[in-house]
C-alpha cells in the first residue's frame, strides 16, 4: 500500500508564498509518481473538496484551476517520487487544507477519479 504525506504547510500572510511537498512511501512507492497523475485539492472550512491542481506522470501535462492559474506551479521529481506545489500571491481564500492525490488516469478535475489521498496539511493564509 502507498501513503502520501504532504508537508509544508503553516501560517503565511496575504501576498507571500509557499511551497507543499508530498511524498510516496511505502510498498511500490519507488515508481508511484512516475506512474501516476498527481494532484492537489484543497478544502476550506464548510467547504467541499476542490481541485487546485494536477501533473501526468511524464509531466508533459499539467491542469489547473482558475482560481489558481498564474500563481500555483504543480511540479514533480519523480526520483525522489515527491510532487510540489508552488504557490505565490497568496490571498486568505487560499486558506485550507492541502490534499494530494493520485490517479492511474490522465489529470482530470474530478475528484472521484483519485484512488490515493493524503492526510493533509493545513495552509493559512491571514490577512
Amino acid at each position: 500500500q502507498v501513503q502520501l504525506v504532504e508537508s509544508g504547510g503553516g501560517l503565511v500572510q496575504a501576498g507571500g508564498s509557499l511551497g507543499l511537498s508530498c511524498a510516496a512511501s511505502g510498498r511500490s512507492y519507488s515508481t508511484f509518481t512516475s506512474t501516476h497523475t498527481m494532484a492537489w485539492f484543497r478544502q476550506a472550512p464548510g467547504k467541499d473538496r476542490e481541485f487546485v491542481a494536477a501533473i501526468m506522470y511524464s509531466g508533459d501535462m499539467t491542469l489547473y484551476a482558475d482560481s489558481v492559474k498564474g500563481r500555483g506551479t504543480i511540479s514533480r521529481d519523480n526520483a525522489k517520487n515527491t510532487v510540489y506545489l508552488q504557490m505565490n500571491s497568496l490571498k486568505p481564500e487560499d486558506t485550507a487544507v492541502y490534499y494530494c492525490a493520485a490517479s492511474v488516469l490522465r489529470p482530470t478535475y474530478s475528484r472521484g477519479n483519485y484512488n490515493y489521498w493524503g492526510q493533509g496539511t493545513q495552509v493559512t493564509v491571514s490577512s
